[in-house]
């Protein structure tokens, strides 16, 4: 009895290293909350993008709902499990599971584990960090075929914070030579540090849209602008913004209606929504390397719905037509000498 009690002793200690050396092999971590079997439901399609800070509860239970009781996939390049008991039970939205990954090489990106859980996620989240490393890495990998197949074919629920939000857009800054702030870009559209790039995952509503975070808050506004005229100058095409301040949300459902989120009214978090104007000339009158850029056309360069949101989510804006909202207001915005100026504004009347 006691040979036999030594050797399943032994052939346990063997199992544990086993797993051990296996986890050890495994170039992802991977932090686990909730039932181990996947559930296999019909998500909702949703667009979930926050400014950064802190995550909004309101917002984030708008994005677990659309995973219909389903499995949450959380995708990082740094940091732990800070988003799982959050997601699994602090909000009171019944999910499956809650799985984070953190994915910092080309071999986790590319890894069949890594790949099979996107492909059975309902809902994922792009945590916040450097916008660059899932550029440079996740953006060429089977990450991003698989990323674009749950938006493109599954239909499902996908957001990101700060830099999670960063990358949703068509058009994206990457943060390839660091970060860049308004008087820098403006000074100069075509610095080194603006580093733009596109068609990274493929959103249709968010087409011919770049989007920013962190924005009055770090005074964003201007290097935004800069980044949008260079999209036009490049494509000679109406171009778009998303912005948010930090603890402010925009989910976007299916119908293209974007439903804004703050904390209260009092903090003025806002919420933005950018185009050029409507005219055939949209071109700004100086976009070059190391001049100030001039953007004016008579001091309505760009359209911006501006809200100033809250708890409650029903201020709103129409993506699909670009011209109505409620609980907001319009403002043109323009660049005169490589200064950033704000007037009233009217709705756009494009065709």
């Amino acid at each position: 009895m006691l040979k036999l009690i030594s050797f399943l002793s032994l052939f346990c200690s063997l199992i544990t290293l086993a797993l051990q050396n296996k986890n050890q092999d495994q170039p992802y971590t991977s932090y686990f909350t909730g039932n181990e079997t996947d559930k296999e439901v019909q998500p909702n399609y949703g667009i979930t993008m926050m400014g950064g800070r802190s995550e909004h509860d309101e917002a984030m239970k708008w994005f677990l709902e659309k995973a219909n009781g389903g499995d949450i996939l959380v995708l990082r390049a740094s940091g732990s499990d800070g988003y799982n008991d959050y997601l699994y039970s602090t909000l009171g939205v019944e999910v499956n599971s809650v799985e984070s990954l953190v994915i910092k090489t080309d071999e986790a990106a590319n890894h069949p584990y890594v790949i099979n859980k996107i492909k059975k996620a309902e809902a994922i989240w792009m945590a916040g960090g450097d916008q660059y490393n899932y550029i440079n890495i996740w953006g060429n990998s089977e990450m991003k075929d698989a990323l674009n197949d749950h938006i493109t074919i599954k239909k499902g629920a996908i957001g990101g914070t700060s830099a999670g939000m960063a990358v949703l857009g068509e058009w994206f800054f990457s943060a390839k030579n660091g970060t860049i702030t308004s008087e820098e870009a403006l000074g100069n559209p075509y610095h080194e540090k603006v580093s733009l790039g596109n068609n990274f995952l493929n959103i249709e509503i968010l087409e011919h849209t770049i989007t920013d975070t962190h924005y009055a808050d770090r005074n964003r506004q201007g290097r935004h602008i800069a980044f949008m005229s260079q999209i036009v100058k490049e494509t000679n095409a109406k171009t778009f913004g998303i912005a948010c301040d930090e603890y402010t949300a925009v989910c976007i459902g299916s119908d293209g209606i974007a439903r804004t989120y703050g904390l209260s009214p009092e903090r003025q978090n806002a919420v933005y929504f950018i185009q050029t104007n409507c005219s055939n000339q949209i071109l700004p009158e100086q976009s070059m390397g190391n001049k100030p850029l001039n953007w004016n056309l008579n001091e309505e360069a760009l359209s911006v719905y501006k809200i100033i949101a809250d708890e409650s989510g029903k201020a709103t804006f129409d993506l699909k037509k670009w011209r109505s909202g409620t609980g907001g207001q319009w403002f043109y915005w323009y660049i005169e000498n490589g200064k950033w100026f704000e007037k009233p504004g009217t709705s756009p009347n494009c065709n």
